[in-house]
């Protein structure tokens, strides 16, 4: 039988933020990132990832995990909400000779897979689009796609500090953004940011991740208190 649709379900695409829609944007967003994923990989390899691993990278944009993982693994599914960004990895795959990489447009919340078939799974900079339930959800979902003992290394934008000390973290964050947009995200970026999207306090999303049926083994914190890294495994 058909499931009905659930009208209800949070818009992962009208939520993704305009700008990862725009070709023209997703175009210098590498030369804006600045990604590295090197530590990343380093940490997965030392955590058990092999030439029969599945991964799943959720929000993969243009791909530069994916394609830096996928020499060191069986299979990577690159899942993003974004055709512009999943339009640039597959140019990408086009001439990298990679043959590993599957891209899927969906999220958090459609992506769908057999359940306990990952082994890792990678997420940066991608869950604050969620508001906290459908991180909450997400998250839950996350853990039924990993096998038991498979990893989530989850990166993003998280506050590490209390409210009443929002206004002071905020303030040294945004003192710190270049003025130059290619040089990174600006002052009037992540004033967007902190307005319009749901980044949320790492006390909360930590007692989330342990509800959806992670341990978290490491939680590193930037000195901004604006950035967080979890290393979770699936209990």
């Amino acid at each position: 039988m058909r499931q009905a649709r659930r009208h209800f379900v949070f818009d992962e695409l009208q939520h993704a933020g305009p700008e990862h829609l725009d070709p023209a944007y997703v175009a210098g967003y590498d030369r804006k990132a600045r990604t590295d994923v090197s530590g990343d990989l380093g940490l997965l390899r030392d955590l058990g990832l092999r030439d029969s691993s599945t991964v799943l990278d959720i929000g993969a944009g243009t791909g530069t995990f994916a394609l830096a993982a996928a020499p060191l693994c069986q299979r990577v599914v690159a899942v993003d909400v974004s055709p512009a960004m999943l339009d640039a990895l597959r140019a990408k795959l086009e001439t990298s000779g990679l043959t590993n990489v599957e891209c899927v447009r969906a999220g958090f919340l459609t992506y769908e897979t057999p359940a306990e078939t990952v082994d890792f799974v990678y997420s940066r900079n991608a869950l604050h689009h969620l508001p906290d339930f459908w991180k909450g959800i997400a998250l839950k979902r996350i853990a039924g796609m990993l096998r038991r003992g498979g990893f989530l290394r989850l990166r993003d934008l998280v506050y590490s500090f209390a409210p009443e000390g929002a206004d002071d973290a905020f303030e040294a964050w945004l003192a710190q953004a270049p003025l130059n947009a290619e040089e990174g995200w600006t002052r009037e970026e992540l004033e967007t940011h902190i307005r319009d999207e749901y980044s949320t306090f790492s006390w909360l999303l930590e007692p989330m991740l342990e509800h959806a049926g992670f341990a978290i083994e490491d939680a590193t914190h930037a000195s901004s208190r604006a950035f967080s890294a979890y290393t979770c495994r699936k209990r």
